[in-house]
């Protein structure tokens, strides 16, 4: 199975590009959203988080996502303690979903954080998706109706943008002036071309 990473900064646009890649047949897991269902179900998680930062973040026996967030968006100590509990039950996860999808001829980890948790080593090839800083504040700001020094803070919290497009193989512009869907196809082509060469 070939195994590409997407990944990119908060509102570069990650979402459209799957999507766009989903259009073309291809699978694409979303590591962040299977790393949230599973802090809210994993007793092995939840019991770590609890470790972590005490009883006092669950509500009901389940963290609460918003006192973690709270917690992760100005300390990023706490956000690399979060992500190194979270991240191998990711990995495992994955591997289990990639193993159902081998009548695909590549699939899509999706995740935020490829680079900075070593996820991209396991994978054959990796894609940055970037953007503008200020269109990116612009976006999450009016998506998720929050303030300007909220997005200040998870921005970062990140890794640097110029980083990820340094490490990647590819990338992918979403500036609002370089057409993505073109971008994109171009890139299903390249990889089928190396997943039929694996």
């Amino acid at each position: 199975m070939f195994r590409v990473g997407l990944t990119g900064g908060i509102g570069s646009g990650k979402t459209i590009v799957c999507k766009i890649f989903e259009i073309l047949g291809v699978p694409v897991y979303d590591a962040d959203f299977r790393a949230k269902i599973m802090m809210s179900t994993h007793p092995e998680i939840i019991a770590g988080l609890s470790e972590l930062f005490g009883n006092e973040i669950l509500n009901d026996g389940r963290p609460d996502r918003e006192k973690i967030a709270s917690i992760v968006f100005y300390d990023r100590n706490a956000l690399n303690l979060i992500n190194s509990l979270i991240h191998p039950y990711v990995r495992k996860d994955f591997d289990l979903w990639s193993r159902s999808k081998l009548d695909s001829a590549y699939v899509i980890e999706e995740a935020a954080i490829l680079f900075e948790t070593g996820a991209y080593q396991l994978l054959d090839f990796t894609i940055a998706v970037t953007a503008p800083d200020d269109l990116r504040i612009s976006r999450v700001v009016e998506r998720d109706h929050v303030e300007r020094k909220d997005v200040l803070a998870r921005i970062a919290n990140q890794m640097d943008e110029e980083d990820k497009i340094r490490m990647a193989d590819a990338v992918i512009i979403n500036d609002n002036t370089k057409l993505v869907i073109p971008q994109v196809v171009e890139l299903h082509f390249k990889l089928l071309d190396l997943a039929a060469e694996k």
